[in-house]
C-alpha cells in the first residue's frame, strides 16, 4: 500500500497563505517608514537609524513596552470586524512609554491564530498602520504565526512592541509630585483595551446580548461600542510637553482602573482624592454596572470609567495644559494630591 504524500499544509500551517498576507500588508507597512528605517519586509532583523534623531538629545534614553489588546479580539472575531485592534495594540503600547515622556519611534508585531486568513491579517495591519502614521511611529517588522491546536478556530492574539527614546533629565517619573498637586483628565471612548473578560460576561453571559443587538442607552450596537478604539494619547502628551510645561507625573488607565494606576507613580507620603462627580460617566459603564449590580468599586478596579490617561501637575500650569489642548481633547479636573497613605479615595 502506497504511503500517503503529506506536506506542511496538511498539518496545518499554509506557507503560501503567509505569503499572501505579506504581499498584502507590504505597501502598507512601508507607508510607516521615516528616512530612518533601513529595512524592508522580508529582513532577518529591522535597521533603524539613530544618528538622526540621537543628535536632538544630550543623553538619550531608550524606552521599551510591550503589550496587547486581551480578549478584545474575542469581540472583534464575532463582530467579524478586524479593523481598530491594531489601532488598540499600537496605543496600549504607546501610551505605556508616554507616561515616562518618551517620544515612540518604532513598532513591532505579533499576531497569531491557528489558522492563517490574509485577508483578516490585512485588516488588523490597517489599523496599526493608520495608527502608526498618526502619531509618526515606524511599523519595523512583525511576526505572523499559524498555530494550529493551540488557538480556539477563528482566535487571534496580538503582541506589540514599541521602543522610544526620552531626553534622561526629562524622564517623568512622579518623583516631585507633592500635596495640592492637581490631578487632571483626559476622557476615554470606551473600554480601551482592559475588563473585557468581564465585560463580556456582564453583555453576554448575564445580559443575554447579542453583540449585534442594540441598548437604549448606547448609541451603537454592543458590539460596536466594545471596539470603540483605544484613544493614542501621543499628540496629547506631547502637545503638553512641547509647550515647555512642566509635568511631575502621568498615568495610563488600564487593568486595574484609576485605583490601581495612579498609585504606581506616586511618591511615598502622597495619596489621591478623587472627585467621581467631576468627569462624565460613559453610558456602556454604567449599562454594564446595571446589568450585573456590579459594585462601584469593583467598577473602578476594573475599567477605566471615562478616563484614559492622567496628568498631574502644579495648579499653576492647569490653565495652560487645558490652552495646549483645546484643539484635542476636553480637560477635566478630577481630583488632588493629598498627604497620606499611597492609594486613592473616590468622593
Amino acid at each position: 500500500m502506497a504511503k500517503q504524500k503529506i506536506d506542511y499544509k496538511s498539518a496545518g500551517v499554509d506557507i503560501d497563505a503567509g505569503n499572501e498576507a505579506v504581499d498584502r500588508i507590504k505597501d502598507g507597512v512601508k507607508s510607516t517608514f521615516t528616512s530612518n528605517v533601513l529595512t524592508g519586509l522580508g529582513s532577518f532583523g529591522s535597521l533603524y537609524d539613530l544618528k538622526p534623531i540621537l543628535e536632538n538629545y544630550d543623553h538619550p534614553v531608550m524606552v521599551q513596552s510591550i503589550d496587547g489588546v486581551g480578549t478584545k479580539t474575542i469581540i472583534a472575531r464575532k463582530m467579524e470586524k478586524f479593523d481598530t485592534i491594531g489601532v488598540d495594540l499600537l496605543s496600549a503600547a504607546a501610551n505605556d512609554i508616554l507616561v515616562m515622556g518618551a517620544r515612540p519611534l518604532t513598532f513591532l508585531d505579533y499576531i497569531a491564530n491557528d489558522k492563517l486568513k490574509p485577508e483578516i491579517v490585512e485588516e488588523i495591519v490597517s489599523g496599526m498602520v493608520k495608527a502608526c502614521k498618526e502619531t509618526g511611529v515606524s511599523l519595523v517588522g512583525g511576526e505572523t504565526a499559524e498555530m494550529p491546536d493551540t488557538y480556539l478556530p477563528g482566535e487571534h492574539d496580538l503582541v506589540g512592541i514599541i521602543t522610544g527614546v526620552v531626553e534622561k533629565e526629562k524622564i517623568i517619573t512622579g518623583e516631585n509630585i507633592k500635596p495640592s498637586d492637581m490631578v487632571l483628565g483626559l476622557p476615554s471612548n470606551g473600554l480601551h483595551t482592559n475588563g473585557y473578560s468581564f465585560a463580556r460576561k456582564l453583555f453576554f453571559e448575564i445580559g443575554g446580548y447579542d453583540v449585534n443587538d442594540m441598548i437604549p442607552e448606547l448609541d451603537k450596537s454592543v458590539g460596536l461600542t466594545l471596539l470603540e478604539p483605544h484613544i493614542n494619547y501621543t499628540n496629547h502628551v506631547f502637545s503638553v510637553l512641547d509647550s515647555g510645561i512642566e509635568m511631575k507625573g502621568i498615568a495610563h488607565i488600564t487593568g486595574g482602573g484609576l485605583v490601581e494606576n495612579i498609585p504606581r507613580i506616586l511618591p511615598n507620603g502622597c495619596g489621591v482624592k478623587l472627585q467621581k462627580e467631576s468627569w462624565p460617566s460613559l453610558p456602556v459603564f454604567d449599562v454594564m454596572q446595571s446589568i450585573g449590580d456590579v459594585d462601584e468599586n469593583e467598577m473602578f478596579r476594573a475599567f477605566n470609567m471615562g478616563i484614559g490617561m492622567v496628568f498631574i501637575l502644579d495648579p499653576s500650569d492647569v490653565n495652560e495644559v487645558t490652552d495646549a489642548l483645546k484643539d484635542l481633547t476636553k480637560v477635566y479636573e478630577i481630583g488632588s494630591i493629598i498627604s497620606g497613605e499611597k492609594n486613592v479615595i473616590l468622593k
